[in-house]
């Protein structure tokens, strides 16, 4: 029963789960009491998002040498105790039951949803 990475706002995959949002903002226009239905998320969780300045860096990042620093100030933020928990907490559902873990990106090799996979893969979960 593994986790999916998805991008927020794709339609859902069958057997997907429960979908977190790991965003730093709700999508704009949407009312909260959509963003499930209209396949944004059903739990936010801004816990695994950049910081705020970390997501201007990233959206700024126009070359691999940039990208590499995000990486690794995205990393170090997600080595603090709360978002470290989530992350094992996360690892162990992942042998229980299916959830998704998504970000708006386009693009997942460009986005922060990609260390995330890493993160998690390299605490034991189950990824797909």
């Amino acid at each position: 029963m593994p986790i999916h990475i998805v991008r927020l706002g794709s339609l859902r995959q069958p057997h997907e789960g429960l979908r977190l949002g790991t965003v730093r903002r709700p999508p704009r226009g949407v009312p909260k009491a959509e963003f499930a239905t209209r396949d944004f998320y059903d739990v936010w969780q801004p816990l695994l998002s950049p910081s705020a300045e970390l997501v201007a860096e990233a959206l700024a990042a126009q070359d691999a040498k940039a990208w590499t620093v995000f990486v690794r100030k995205f990393k170090a933020e997600m080595k603090q105790p709360a978002a470290s928990q989530m992350l094992d907490l996360l690892a162990a559902l992942s042998h229980h039951t299916s959830l998704a873990v998504g970000c708006y990106c386009e693009e997942e090799a460009h986005c922060h949803r990609s260390i995330l996979r890493e993160l998690l893969e390299a605490r034991g979960a189950e990824v797909i």
